[in-house]
């Protein structure tokens, strides 16, 4: 592999950092944060639009509220975020303007990259920042945030967001320079340079969690990210923060994730790779054929068992006779509505109960194969 066409031809680059490659003993490392936008700022000045997708608030928020580790509780490390936000924006504003370029801020929630309403003004945002020659710079709305913290981590949110702003590339950093085939710490292992798919993957052992303490990331979900990335055709390179100059010029460093799909909506990715399913509906074979061949809603009469407790607009997985999880969708009725309804046709359900149950449980568009 002698160049990365992929960097090199980017003209739209989504950038992820994580906050163990910003910061350290909760407290802004600037060499770091200058290192990154000295080598964005050299990409942006050859021509292309670069979106920065950055953690470390919460964590630059410790040292000033004299806290030595991450919080574990939600109101401390939302507390921590409003105090660390303004100063990573201030550094990254100072060193941006350094080289003459603006920054702003954009704070999201998964809702924003996945909602219908939501997405178009998230996306007319960046589309004007980028017009006018701002550098976006994103981070998760920790401050207001609950699910998001919990959730764990920027790196889902960066392949979303390189989808939403209709990326050529998304380049992840890391505290390590690649994808390995085991703990990188020990000898004999060496790194994967090129992942084509998920058969690639299966032999790998990947971490869980990095060993900072300031992050909620790991491996495994940069692993994640890229899956989503890729399967919306979005190229994906791995490596670590300190090599960032070099993966922006095409140089072959980290992994790279090669495109396994084509562009899908947006929704239908986070459903497959960033939620877990909140219920559980059993279908018979005739539902099961209807949903995995013909692409069919899910109907009442096709359900023969509901679990657990969910709500409308909840992601819950549809599981076949044999117990195989086939779809993930998000439903369109409480779980104490279903029970009442199971194997009745919705016309049937319509002049018993009115027009409000001629509908599906799941519909097609809100519904993918797993």
């Amino acid at each position: 592999m002698t160049q990365r066409a992929e960097a090199l031809n980017a003209t739209r680059i989504v950038v992820k950092v994580g906050s163990s490659s910003l910061t350290q003993r909760g407290k802004i490392d600037l060499e770091r944060l200058r290192l990154l936008v000295d080598a964005i700022a050299a990409r942006r000045v050859e021509g292309a639009e670069v979106v920065l997708v950055s953690s470390g608030a919460i964590a630059a928020g410790l040292a000033p509220m004299g806290l030595r580790t991450r919080p574990r509780d939600l109101a401390t490390q939302q507390a921590a975020a409003s105090v660390g936000q303004g100063l990573l924006m201030a550094r990254y504003s100072d060193a941006f303007a350094a080289h003459g370029l603006r920054v702003g801020q954009v704070l999201l929630t998964v809702d924003d990259v996945t909602r219908r309403s939501h997405y178009r003004n998230a996306y007319r945002t960046f589309a004007r920042l980028l017009e006018l020659g701002v550098v976006p710079i994103v981070n998760e709305n920790d401050t207001v945030a609950t699910t998001e913290i919990r959730f764990g981590d920027n790196d889902r949110l960066a392949a979303l967001t390189s989808h939403l702003v209709h990326a050529d590339l998304l380049l992840l950093l890391s505290d390590v320079d690649g994808l390995y085939d085991g703990d990188p710490r020990k000898p004999g292992t060496s790194m994967v340079t090129e992942i084509r798919g998920a058969a690639d993957l299966e032999p790998l052992a990947i971490g869980k969690s990095g060993a900072s303490g300031v992050g909620t990331g790991g491996m495994q979900t940069k692993v994640e990210a890229a899956a989503i990335a890729t399967e919306a055709g979005i190229p994906v390179i791995l490596t670590s923060a300190a090599r960032v100059g070099e993966a922006l010029r095409g140089e072959p460093v980290g992994t790279l994730f090669h495109p396994t799909g084509r562009r899908r909506k947006t929704r239908l990715l986070w459903l497959a790779h960033a939620t877990l399913g909140q219920g559980i509906l059993r279908l018979d074979e005739g539902a099961v054929r209807a949903v995995t061949q013909r692409r069919a809603s899910l109907l009442p009469a096709g359900i023969t068992a509901v679990e657990g407790n969910f709500s409308a607009g909840d992601p819950v997985d549809l599981v076949s006779p044999t117990g195989v999880v086939i779809a993930r969708g998000l439903v369109n009725y409480d779980a104490s509505e279903l029970p009442d309804l199971l194997g009745r046709s919705t016309r049937d359900l319509a002049r018993e109960l009115g027009s409000a149950y001629e509908r599906e449980v799941v519909h097609r568009d809100d519904l993918v194969l797993l």
